[in-house]
């Protein structure tokens, strides 16, 4: 896959306003070395994705968006998509319980779902010393570490991030396809996306990862790990425009790769991690975040000397993504950095406007009959066909004050429904006797043409 070249860059007022917080959050925070991106995702209609603006900072080493740094916990997506990809191929399903691929584990019938939400209540970390900063042990030394008090809450309780659990889908992952994770993760993900500079251990050129001194700001260089059987947790390391490429498909994935479908699946909430405002989340294997109306769907990451973030508004595809080579910064975080960046330029920049092209012919008979006004409970309400999607579209009236609902061709004389409260819901045409459509049985909710008849 070659390197996609930016549709367009940010305007010049919101590119300065970037590049002043990522240089005041590298003063502040004491990053030996800052660097962020903001990207675009390919969209349907073919267009370009890419980085639209890199801002940097520092100094040790002097970022460039083809430096390595390690992304830590953004694996866990890779890890993610990887189980998600073998559950639409049949292979496995999310409500199987971990003992059915790992047959003997001590850890009961937490299921697969519950892993990848970090809802099952599994422990943080594995036994023994600080996985990251240490030598990783083989997936038969992790298993046979594992006893029941890795249990901290019973399933679905509550949230409780766990590193852990990753390892144990790491592991699932092996069973199911007989192939190690990293060749997973190399032959499915990267090499299809181009992610030529993302790799298991640092490739030069790579960032040197430090602790910064609180009081004398030194530097001290940190140890660059193989985690072992833990790497599907947190091992791998890319430069800033592969991070973007990756994010780019967190947003509007390949559907060669993963259906556009089970990617929304993924970023639909299995736990909320706050649960006093809401605002915070995790889906299957994705961090959600919201703020105001928006959520933006990603990860953040850390190793020792290293922070990393991914985050993305998928509607509109704009996402941001960034590196920081110390183990966090000494004011705010990376993420929340990256998150403050991505409302800036959502509220900066106009929104693409696709131009409107006229249809060659009207739609079939058929489908020209189900198209015009409709009526239900005296509310108006107006079906389109939507040529390009091959979907009738069923636009409340006025427009904007309930979200439209969009079907799908399902059988003679049935549609199933793709969006809105509708979702998976069937569009039934009834008809006359000379086969005009009568009416639109719509899960049992009966449109007519008139306003004043119920069916």
């Amino acid at each position: 896959m070659a390197p996609l070249p930016p549709e367009s860059g940010l305007l010049p007022e919101t590119t300065r306003r970037v590049d002043a917080l990522v240089a005041q959050a590298q003063a502040t925070g004491r990053a030996p070395s800052l660097i962020l991106g903001v990207l675009r995702a390919p969209v349907a209609t073919g267009t370009a994705g890419g980085l639209l603006h890199v801002a940097a900072a520092g100094e040790t080493p002097m970022p460039d968006p083809d430096i390595q740094y390690r992304i830590g916990s953004i694996t866990k997506t890779m890890t993610a998509v990887l189980l998600l990809r073998q559950r639409d191929e049949g292979l496995l399903d999310l409500d199987d319980p971990l003992d059915r691929h790992l047959p003997g584990n001590p850890l009961g019938a937490v299921r697969l779902r519950q892993l990848l939400g970090h809802a099952a209540g599994l422990q943080r970390e594995p036994d023994g010393d600080w996985w990251e900063r240490s030598a990783g042990t083989d997936l038969a030394t992790l298993l046979a570490g594992l006893t029941e008090q890795k249990l901290a809450f019973p399933a679905h309780r509550t949230f409780h991030y766990s590193n852990l659990a990753y390892a144990l889908l790491g592991a699932v992952l092996e069973r199911v396809t007989g192939e190690s994770w990293w060749k997973l993760v190399r032959s499915r993900l990267l090499d299809p996306l181009g992610m030529v500079r993302t790799s298991y251990q640092p490739t030069e050129p790579y960032a040197r990862g430090y602790v910064v001194h609180p009081w004398h700001e030194t530097l001290r260089e940190e140890p660059r790990t193989d985690t072992g059987a833990m790497a599907p947790a947190g091992q791998l390391w890319a430069s800033l425009a592969d991070l973007a490429r990756w994010a780019g498909f967190l947003a509007a994935p390949d559907p060669e790769i993963l259906a556009p479908e089970t990617l929304a699946e993924m970023c639909v909430p299995v736990a909320m991690a706050d649960l006093d405002a809401w605002t915070a989340g995790y889906g299957l294997g994705v961090e959600l975040h919201r703020a105001g109306d928006r959520v933006y769907a990603g990860h953040g990451g850390s190793m020792p000397g290293y922070v990393a973030t991914a985050s993305v508004h998928r509607p509109s595809g704009i996402g941001v993504v960034g590196f920081a080579n110390s183990y966090g910064l000494r004011t705010g975080s990376l993420p929340m950095l990256g998150r403050q960046v991505l409302g800036l330029v959502l509220d900066a920049e106009p929104a693409p406007v696709r131009p409107w092209r006229p249809v060659a012919a009207p739609p079939a008979g058929e489908i020209a009959g189900l198209t015009g006004r409709w009526w239900w409970m005296g509310r108006e309400f107006e079906v389109a066909w939507d040529p390009g999607a091959e979907e009738l579209v069923v636009t409340p009236q006025p427009p904007g004050a309930v979200a439209r609902w969009r079907f799908r061709r399902d059988g003679d004389g049935r549609w199933r429904g793709r969006s809105g409260m509708n979702d998976g819901e069937i569009l039934t045409v009834r008809r006359d006797p000379t086969g005009a459509a009568t009416a639109l049985d719509i899960a049992t909710f009966v449109f007519t043409r008139h306003p004043d008849r119920l069916g």
